[in-house]
């Protein structure tokens, strides 16, 4: 395969933002019971952030018995992004990307993926990756793109781990690099990402045995560090 054919594959499938809200995978299979808002909101305004919390998830996700408002979600977001909390940062960055109650607005976006990824939240470090990377809200620098990945990729955030390997595939921000190439796409790939498992049989194809088994080395002492 050759180097375009795996940039555009990875491209549309895979620089997409991601890390939105408290998972909402979660939030599906969490049981639907109907929520005291008036008792939730009590509390939010006693400075209870858990109660905050919840009412911004259910009014993001339609659920307890609220119906779907994404402005009602994105005020209780605020409450807890105002007193500093990196995933409603993060939250309020990808609904602004995502145009949701706002305009489309990647520099608001950006003003709060920054604040979030100071504070090592992985989701909201992958998305300022990727801005840098796509251009968006930023002007377009894939060395600062990897910085962001890398840190991401580094907290075990998937699908920076994919981008970032990518980027040593193609020389995109970093030195071409097909062994570190191999030791992201892996990791990725270990944790589930089916694309990622793709791209490592790719790899191994175009990789000397020497290289593979460096990668393989690097990424047993990741995982063994990192692993839960």
């Amino acid at each position: 395969m050759s180097t375009s054919s795996t940039s555009r594959t990875s491209r549309t499938s895979r620089t997409l933002f991601g890390g939105l809200i408290g998972l909402a995978c979660l939030l599906a299979a969490a049981a639907d019971a109907p929520l005291n808002v008036g008792d939730l909101k009590i509390r939010s305004e006693a400075g209870d952030k858990g109660a905050t919390r919840t009412l911004a998830e259910a009014y993001y996700a339609g659920r307890g018995g609220v119906e779907q408002n994404f402005c009602e979600a994105a005020k209780w977001y605020r409450v807890l992004a105002t007193q500093g909390d990196a995933r409603a940062q993060t939250s309020l960055g990808l609904m602004h990307v995502r145009g949701y109650c706002f305009e489309k607005n990647f520099g608001e976006a950006y003003r709060w993926f920054s604040l979030a990824a100071a504070q090592n939240d992985a989701g909201a470090q992958n998305n300022l990756g990727i801005m840098y990377l796509e251009g968006q809200g930023v002007a377009r620098d894939p060395s600062k793109a990897a910085f962001w990945l890398e840190r991401a990729a580094g907290r075990g955030h998937i699908q920076a781990q994919y981008n970032l390997g990518e980027m040593y595939h193609d020389g995109n921000g970093v030195p071409k690099d097909g062994m570190l190439s191999y030791y992201w796409m892996s990791l990725a790939a270990t944790q589930g990402d089916e694309n990622a498992e793709k791209y490592v049989k790719t790899l191994e194809a175009e990789l000397p045995p020497g290289q593979i088994e460096q990668a393989k080395a690097k990424a047993r002492e990741w995982l063994k560090k990192n692993r839960r």
